[in-house]
């Protein structure tokens, strides 16, 4: 309860913590919430000095609008035409930002090396605005992208309609971004873009998927101790099938076929040591046999940890990880 003496330890807007899922999130009896591992957020560049590309935040404007940062690798040709990649960032639905300085390094990374523009989506989070708005704001975000096609756009972003290559537009994301990318490819394969845009590519990076039954070595955990179940009640309380919505789990009850997925061509990237990885296997394997005509490829890095890329940048098998990257959208 609270208290007025003047030895109270807490001060009185933050004094219970009411919920807390690992490092991830606290929320207080006060309804504040922290986020003790989110990174910090970093301002955008123009002709970054060691990479040469230029970045800058930008609002979709949708109900509600949707912040977001856009990356253009070097011009070195006025009339250069590149490849987009429409990204959302992981964080479990309930941390991290398109603005950080985890995604900002990433990104600004990829864009430059595989010449791609990339628009990183500020989409909201769980718990303050729970599932299914972040897939709402992800789908609006890329509507607006594909909708440069046709230059028909009031106040367009002159660098998709300058220089973006709408017969090479590319989804992806790690994790939760993952998860989100799924989703995206099965919109898209049951309702059309504007412009009549199709999605080249689809990168699930670490995808976040879970089911009410162990898939691989998972091990069963009873649902009061899983942090699967606690993460996603906490981003879905009414979540229909709770943990078997089709948000979640791909192959859920009402979950629509894998076949219908949207896009020529999907890259899944797993790592060895990944709690996740299982599930990206499982996932392969699913679209695999679904009867989905595209090109299917599953890229593992031995000896590796959820999302190792973006924690450890500089080491050799992040660097290995952005080749294979590169590969795909440049095919």
């Amino acid at each position: 309860m609270a208290s007025t003496t003047p030895t109270t330890p807490k001060t009185l807007t933050k004094e219970i913590v009411t919920e807390e899922m690992g490092t991830f999130i606290r929320i207080f009896s006060d309804g504040s919430i922290e986020r003790p591992v989110q990174s910090p957020f970093v301002p955008p560049i123009l002709n970054d000095p060691k990479t040469g590309h230029s970045s800058k935040d930008i609002v979709i404007p949708n109900n509600p609008p949707v912040p977001s940062r856009i990356y253009l690798p070097k011009i070195t040709n006025p009339s250069s035409k590149f490849p987009i990649l429409v990204y959302f960032h992981g964080g479990a639905l309930l941390f991290e930002s398109a603005f950080s300085q985890l995604y900002h390094e990433h990104l600004k990374t990829l864009a430059s090396e595989a010449n791609i523009i990339i628009v990183s989506v500020e989409y909201r989070l769980a718990p303050e605005h729970p599932v299914p708005a972040c897939y709402h704001d992800c789908w609006a975000a890329l509507k607006w992208v594909s909708s440069h096609a046709n230059n028909t756009l009031n106040n367009p972003e002159p660098w998709l309609i300058q220089h973006g290559d709408f017969a090479r537009v590319f989804i992806g994301g790690d994790s939760a971004g993952g998860n989100i990318t799924h989703n995206m490819a099965i919109q898209a394969g049951t309702e059309s873009l504007p412009s009549d845009v199709k999605i080249l590519g689809a990168i699930m990076i670490h995808p976040y998927f879970h089911s009410s039954y162990p898939i691989g070595s998972e091990p069963i955990i009873e649902p009061e101790n899983n942090l699967f179940y606690q993460v996603w009640y906490l981003c879905y309380p009414n979540s229909p099938y709770g943990v078997d919505n089709p948000l979640l789990n791909p192959l859920g009850e009402g979950a629509p076929s894998l076949e219908k997925l949207g896009c020529t061509r999907i890259l899944i990237c797993v790592a060895e040591k990944d709690k996740l990885r299982d599930r990206g296997v499982w996932y392969w394997e699913n679209v695999k046999k679904s009867g989905w005509n595209g090109k299917l490829e599953l890229f593992e890095e031995k000896d590796e940890n959820h999302v190792y890329h973006l924690l450890k940048p500089e080491s050799e098998s992040a660097r290995k990880f952005i080749q294979r990257l590169v590969t795909f959208v440049q095919e």
